[in-house]
């Protein structure tokens, strides 16, 4: 095997095994001023070139550019696309000539957990959720709470950032969103920017049952529908009651393998 395709290889499995889905593109002809040899492949994540080269410059930018939008706009298709380009008219180049590239999506195949928060429910939900096989994203906004955590790894990715609700568009369908935030004023924004999501196999916030009515209440004062509201999960696990934050995210986690082996219905 050269040290080309051990390379390929070898980063395409490091994206897998951290739950991210990327994009191929793999050179396969060219006419006229083409910049790149045939068979060069690259390797695109959300947040750009990751590994290998197309050829640099306008031709690489493009295919960067389209990889980008791909992944973030959930535009992932099931069968390679070919992209044929003419460097002047498609990619703005001087030089004569076109160029073909064998586009290739790969979504992740993993259980991802998206955990807002880091306060005591959420130590005991990540670190129990690292004993299975899933990725695990903690938010959170208190960097002395995040470095509480086990180190970040291929299975756990921390974030810091001030706004949670932010962080909504980076989340990829099918996740298992768990709200265990400060509090109801934590916790509504970031409800807000994700209850619409038919995409999300679980959204649920910690709480009681008046928190539970309280939010949908509020939620339905603003428009939010009542089908999309229901689908909310509040208060959150399997029903025993508890204020031991490690049993309580013992409950959550039972919860969240219903739904994943299908024993429970999902958001959709």
């Amino acid at each position: 095997m050269s040290h080309f395709v051990r390379e390929y290889f070898e980063k395409a499995d490091e994206l897998a095994r951290r739950g991210e889905d990327f994009v191929v593109f793999t050179w396969t002809k060219s006419m006229g001023h083409a910049p790149q040899e045939l068979g060069a492949k690259a390797i695109v994540t959300r947040d750009g070139l990751q590994w290998g080269t197309v050829g640099g410059g306008k031709v690489e930018a493009k295919a960067i550019a389209l990889g980008v939008d791909t992944l973030k706009n959930k535009k992932l298709s099931k069968a390679p696309i070919l992209l044929k380009w003419d460097l002047q008219t498609d990619v703005g180049m001087s030089c004569g000539g076109s160029v073909q590239m064998l586009m290739e999506t790969f979504p992740s195949q993993a259980w991802k957990v998206v955990v807002f928060g880091a306060g005591h429910v959420a130590q005991a939900l990540v670190r129990n959720l690292a004993l299975l096989d899933c990725h695990v994203t903690c938010l959170d906004a208190r960097s002395e709470w995040l470095a509480k955590l086990p180190a970040a790894s291929d299975r756990l990715r921390i974030v810091q950032m001030e706004n949670l609700p932010d962080f909504a568009p980076e989340i990829d369908a099918e996740s298992y969103c768990v709200l265990v935030t400060k509090g109801h004023a934590t916790d509504v924004p970031i409800l807000k920017s994700l209850v619409n999501r038919s995409d999300l196999n679980y959204l649920g916030v910690i709480g009681s049952t008046v928190k539970a009515r309280r939010i949908k209440a509020e939620l339905l004062d603003e428009g939010y529908s009542q089908d999309v509201i229901e689908k909310l999960r509040c208060p959150m696990g399997i029903g025993f009651k508890s204020h031991e934050p490690g049993e309580i995210a013992v409950s959550i986690i039972a919860e969240l393998l219903l739904v994943k082996n299908g024993q429970h219905r999902r958001m959709s």
